[in-house]
């Protein structure tokens, strides 16, 4: 059984722009240059064909990736979303009780993660620690530097 994908409608549209463009642009490049490594002889010993096959099975296995995804995403409905507990979307303001260092986090999908813009992943330690926490609820969350302690400050959409 696949694991459920949950996704933006943003994220949706990015992923299956991406896998059209590996489908397509994508395919027809390692072909060319597949083709264009067969015209210089002998296949055995051809360094350029194996590593243009190498790259063709890397993009096979990364589409067919992108493929169980989404036909296993469930798009996430922004709007109603409850705001009394951290779930996937939040934007949640946490005090690390080790550093008393405040930040602020919002919860992405695997695919939507990015660090430079505080969005972690609901599948991240941090994120998994957080998810169904209300504001005051304190947590311990076993990362792999060890474990950190927060304290759930607010919760928003943003």
């Amino acid at each position: 059984m696949s694991e459920k994908s949950y996704l933006t409608k943003e994220g949706l549209r990015k992923l299956t722009e991406e896998l059209h463009e590996m489908k397509t642009k994508g395919r027809a490049i390692i072909a060319a240059d597949i083709e264009e490594a067969r015209e210089k002889g002998d296949l055995r010993e051809n360094a350029e064909y194996k590593a243009a096959k190498e790259r063709q099975s890397l993009q096979e296995t990364k589409i067919l990736k992108l493929e169980n995804m989404i036909a296993n995403a469930v798009l996430v409905d922004e709007t109603n979303l409850d705001l009394s507990k951290v779930f996937i979307l939040s934007t949640v303001k946490v005090k690390n009780l080790k550093t008393n260092a405040v930040d602020k986090y919002t919860l992405v999908p695997e695919n939507e993660q990015n660090l430079r813009e505080k969005k972690i992943s609901v599948q991240s330690p941090v994120g998994k620690g957080l998810i169904g926490k209300a504001v005051g609820d304190v947590v311990e969350i076993q990362v792999p530097a060890g474990v950190m302690k927060f304290e759930v400050l607010d919760i928003t959409r943003e």
